[in-house]
């Protein structure tokens, strides 16, 4: 079996080198950082088993980069706090924030293995890492969403929540944020059940959430179920949560959804904000969405250029977070380069593209090129006469017109005429006037 992977992150080379001599003599892979920023490149390219974290440290404490992970969705594995001079107040912190315990410097020995051994076979009973709310953003809408949502979370009883939004928008992690920790998770998708035991549901899933992704896919019979259901969730302590992509109001004043259950669900609403409302979050999300797949998967990390970013951030995401979720999965299973880069993103982006119109796009553009092409080249023929009042300029011109011309034509009047478009009588006028002879 592979040596468990520990993290030890302390500004002080002499305790980072006895961490790693003793915890390597007892089989462990060790690997070092000596601040908070080599902390987060570590963490951001693999996942330890454990990790050893000093408070105090130069350039970023311990509490903040253990909230930073928390925050971030990447406190996926023990942390265990160091301090030489800790106070209870920061162990409370420490672990209120999710850290697994804590060890006062000078560490002993035995002290050291016993907290490893425990934190290791903890991280073995960790559940695996998914997508929350965090996750979402830091952007105000959707700051403003998790305030909502905590006003609701702390409801003397937990009344049905409706959340409305594009389909993939996120409306189901809205729904886990609303879950008690520990407690019973149940997405209903067998309908049917709301007809034939909606109380069996609620048994079931008692202390705990019901999430139905789309309430418009009932129909009017399971409805009526799922409105007894909810008139009954207050006994076990439920929480009915229901999403909706769909005009709730106008399908019920055209009779095709129930209005005591659209009562009963629009009592306590929220809209979820769609990604192209709050784009900027989107460099974040690719970095989320990233290390799930570092976390779930196995993938190594990859890591996406600026130029990358700011392609998925100014993109179009019609199919909303699901659809970036499967374009930052197909760019980190298909890239080649060490990095992801813009040209791989327009890959992705455009690979459904119909190929006749990509053609006609590609023709285009060269189309457009050789007009701009053949602009630069008549720019750069000498022609004095443009810093020439008009008139002089026009003149000078159609002598350079004519005395083209008149070599095609070989000084045949008549087809010189045809060329100009000009009558015999007027063009013979023209070229008097020009000063230009007409060889005989």
């Amino acid at each position: 079996m592979a040596s468990k992977h520990i993290l030890v992150v302390d500004d002080e080379i002499g305790i980072r080198e006895l961490l790693r001599d003793i915890l390597q003599d007892e089989g462990y892979q060790v690997q070092l950082a000596e601040n908070a920023a080599a902390a987060r490149a570590a963490r951001l390219h693999e996942r330890p088993d454990i990790v050893l974290l000093d408070i105090w440290m130069p350039d970023c404490d311990g509490i903040t980069l253990l909230k930073e992970w928390a925050n971030s969705s990447l406190l996926t594995m023990p942390v265990v706090m160091m301090s030489g001079h800790g106070t209870i107040d920061t162990a409370v912190e420490a672990t209120r924030i999710g850290a697994f315990d804590f060890l006062e410097k000078p560490i002993a020995l035995q002290k050291l293995l016993k907290t490893v051994s425990a934190a290791l076979k903890h991280s073995e009973q960790l559940p695996k890492s998914e997508m929350n709310l965090t996750s979402l953003g830091k952007s105000p809408i959707v700051v403003a969403l998790k305030d909502r949502l905590d006003k609701i979370a702390v409801g003397v009883s937990p009344s049905p929540v409706l959340l409305i939004g594009p389909k993939g928008c996120g409306a189901e992690l809205c729904a886990r944020y609303l879950q008690d920790s520990g407690s019973p998770w149940l997405q209903l998708s067998e309908f049917s059940q709301l007809v034939n035991a909606p109380l069996d549901i609620l048994e079931t899933v008692r202390g705990g959430v019901v999430y139905i992704s789309e309430i418009t896919e009932l129909n009017k019979t399971e409805q009526k179920g799922l409105l007894l259901l909810i008139a009954k969730s207050d006994k076990y302590n439920v929480r009915v949560v229901c999403g909706t992509s769909e005009n709730l109001p106008k399908l019920q004043a055209e009779a095709l959804f129930d209005h005591n259950l659209f009562q009963a669900l629009s009592a306590v609403s929220l809209r979820v904000p769609a990604l192209d409302e709050h784009k900027e979050d989107i460099p974040d999300l690719v970095v989320a969405i990233a290390n799930l797949q570092l976390e779930l998967a196995g993938l190594e990390y990859r890591e996406f250029d600026v130029a990358a970013l700011n392609g998925l951030r100014n993109a179009n995401w019609p199919g909303d977070l699901a659809q970036l979720d499967a374009a930052i999965r197909n760019l980190i299973h298909t890239s080649l380069g060490e990095k992801i880069t813009l040209d791989d993103v327009k890959r992705v982006l455009h690979q459904f593209d119909d190929p006749s119109t990509r053609a006609k796009s590609t023709e285009n553009r060269k189309s457009k090129q050789v007009q701009v092409e053949e602009v630069s080249l008549v720019s750069q023929v000498d022609m004095p006469f443009l810093d020439q009042p008009l008139r002089e300029a026009r003149d000078d011109f159609e002598r350079l017109y004519f005395a083209h011309h008149m070599k095609d034509a070989v000084n045949n009047m008549s087809k010189l005429a045809e060329i100009a478009g000009l009558e015999r009588t007027h063009l013979y006028r023209k070229l008097k006037q020009l000063g230009i002879k007409i060889k005989g």
